[in-house]
């Protein structure tokens, strides 16, 4: 039994569309029918994942909807509820059609017999590799339940590490785009009218009345050329990164950046410690978790460092020592990780790592935004002056020379 993605209209002309089970396509058109609703669209929800993927369409579930789903259903298996039963309830609660259908075609994989973690694997793009290892784990050890909770612990985490940093990116970008909107508004429609009577007048202007209005004419005239240069600049970069050795130059260079390499050294390393964390906790092997958790960092050359070391682990090397050897994760990290080998609490105290790198991170993002926002106000205020200025200068000289 599967399940169906399906567009119907009723006798009144309309629309209707959901999810129904069944064994193919034309059983959930005669089921609609007896329904009294003319089908229009029936599409097993698996092979209509694998269309979207295919046409590069929005190819998974956001991160709040994967967290909510996952807390969900661990509650529900934590109350007892049979686990296709908890499914169907949660892909009934759910407001989005999409979510609705993911969660439908996972049960319906379910009750042909599969385990959990398999029907999550025909939805790659809603359940990351981490995810299905996890579950696959806590089926096997027969506590799906408890391993659910620390799930919907980790994915809840992660939802609120990415809206901390979305939050505090917020208002310096709004703040730098009205800053640029109203510089180059006053260049684009002020200086030209008020400096024309100067120009109009014959008298020699200051230099830096002249440079701004070249300024002006640059922008007016080649504007929208610049836009196209900026923007094709931007394309070409994209593509440039495509590039495995032009990203290990990009992201070794932001490394070695005083400021930014905090930032991406403690983002990758909360994200790596958290997902290890999780995995070893709920029963993956060693060197798989290393693998699972290494996916998740962003910077090739922290991942290249994860690799190397998995590669020590296999060979009988600590992981401790073996994260130790490139110098890119803190020594927090590494020192905590070395107490957890030695105590055989390892999930506890990479949870400990995690947790510490993310209040620091949140520290350091605190302090930044401290000090970015009366910076871009202060540039603005710079910028706005040196237009006053070089509008009041010819005035300032008319006057004296009247005098």
């Amino acid at each position: 039994m599967g399940a169906f993605d399906y567009k119907a209209v009723d006798s009144s002309g309309k629309q209707a569309q959901g999810v129904l089970e069944g064994d193919n396509a034309r059983q959930v058109r005669q089921l609609l029918r007896e329904r009294h609703l003319l089908p229009l669209e029936v599409t097993e929800v698996v092979e209509k994942e694998k269309k979207r993927r295919k046409l590069s369409f929005r190819k998974g579930i956001s991160a709040a909807d994967l967290a909510l789903f996952t807390r969900q259903l661990a509650t529900l298996v934590r109350a007892g509820l049979p686990l296709e039963e908890a499914l169907r309830a949660v892909s009934q609660q759910t407001e989005k059609s999409r979510v609705s259908s993911i969660l439908m075609g996972v049960r319906s994989r379910l009750m042909e017999g599969h385990p959990l973690a398999i029907g999550m694997a025909d939805f790659p793009q809603a359940f990351p590799e981490m995810y299905r290892a996890t579950v696959a784990a806590g089926e096997q050890s027969g506590h799906l339940d408890m391993v659910l909770e620390r799930l919907a612990d980790y994915t809840e985490s992660r939802q609120i590490l990415r809206q901390k940093l979305s939050s505090a990116a917020i208002y310096p970008i709004v703040l730098s785009v009205m800053a640029i909107l109203i510089v180059t508004g006053m260049l684009v429609f002020v200086v030209p009218k008020i400096v024309g009577i100067f120009e109009d007048s014959n008298q020699k202007l200051p230099f830096l009345t002249t440079a701004l209005i070249t300024v002006s004419n640059l922008i007016r005239d080649y504007g929208l050329l610049g836009l196209f240069v900026i923007a094709g600049g931007v394309f070409a970069f994209k593509r440039w990164l495509r590039q495995k050795s032009a990203r290990r130059r990009v992201h070794g260079f932001l490394l070695r950046l005083p400021l930014v390499a905090r930032l991406v050294r403690g983002f990758n390393n909360a994200r790596f410690t958290r997902t290890l964390s999780i995995l070893s906790g709920s029963g993956v092997p060693v060197l798989e978790s290393m693998r699972i958790a290494g996916s998740v960092i962003a910077n090739l050359p922290m991942w290249e460092a994860v690799e190397e070391a998995t590669m020590r682990v296999r060979e009988g090397a600590s992981i401790s020592q073996s994260l130790a050897t490139r110098g890119l994760f803190p020594p927090m990290t590494v020192h905590l990780i070395a107490s957890g080998e030695a105590s055989g609490k390892l999930d506890e105290m990479l949870e400990r790592a995690a947790e510490n790198q993310e209040r620091e991170l949140d520290g350091l993002i605190g302090a930044m935004l401290s000090i970015l926002e009366p910076a871009l106000i202060i540039v603005m205020a710079i910028f706005v002056f040196i237009i006053v200025i070089a509008i009041l200068l010819p005035i300032f000289e008319l006057q004296q020379i009247i005098q």
